[in-house]
């Protein structure tokens, strides 16, 4: 009878625990360029340092990646608010500084050494409306309710809290604000990308949905990477 009372107890506890809805699970590394965390059945990334910063910089990334061409797609109003997340060296920062002359960028990364970067080459890149700002891997600190456009380049894929970051993000948006989620596309094996560092449309989508983002397009104008569009629902 002692037995079968701590089974039924058990069993009791066992329905009554609230379901883990958070999509995260850990595990052994199926991929030695990940960590042991998966999110939505997806192997999270290492983070490339700061030490990688040249090949950011790197003289053939324009007509490699049509940098150019993904700007042009985000149709910024001169007044945007802009944040770039996972702004690194500010390749992309920079370049948008002058397409958004009466708004901003937010510049953010969670490594000193980029935030530093970024300061050090404001001046030289006439980029006064830049502005550098020292995220966290749940939180970039941005003030809410106040960015039209959130972007994030080939950066997603790392984040080893995706479902804090990008609940915090949302939360930064204007009612109409957006994301663009740039990621090498999954799909594609020609794409010359280690597949970890590449996500698929369908599991973009099924992670930006998990906290209430809504799927708006996928402008395929980029030669190598998905260029995803959600807004809040």
């Amino acid at each position: 009878m002692v037995a079968e009372h701590r089974v039924s107890v058990e069993q009791a506890d066992q329905a009554e625990a609230p379901a883990d809805t958070s999509g995260y699970r850990s595990a052994p590394p199926q991929d030695p360029n990940g960590i042991g965390k998966y999110y939505q059945g997806r192997q999270i990334a290492h983070v490339m340092g700061h030490e990688g910063a040249e090949w950011l910089e790197r003289g053939d990334r324009q007509e490699e990646e049509r940098t150019d061409v993904l700007l042009r797609e985000l149709k910024l109003k001169p007044t945007d608010v802009v944040a770039d997340i996972g702004a690194g060296t500010g390749y992309f920062s920079f370049r948008i500084s002058p397409l958004v002359p009466q708004g901003k960028v937010l510049a953010v990364d969670i490594q000193p050494e980029m935030i530093k970067y970024l300061s050090d080459h404001k001046a030289t890149n006439k980029a006064q409306n830049v502005q550098p700002i020292l995220g966290t891997v749940q939180n970039p600190n941005l003030p809410v309710g106040s960015v039209d456009m959130v972007l994030i380049v080939d950066a997603y894929h790392e984040f080893d809290h995706p479902r804090e970051m990008m609940r915090a993000i949302r939360n930064s948006l204007r009612p109409s604000g957006r994301v663009a989620l740039v990621e090498y596309r999954g799909e594609d094996p020609n794409v010359p990308i280690k597949r970890i560092h590449k996500m698929t449309e369908a599991q973009a989508r099924k992670e930006m949905e998990a906290i209430g983002m809504v799927f708006v397009e996928n402008i395929k104008s980029l030669p190598q990477q998905h260029l995803l569009i959600f807004r809040k629902s």
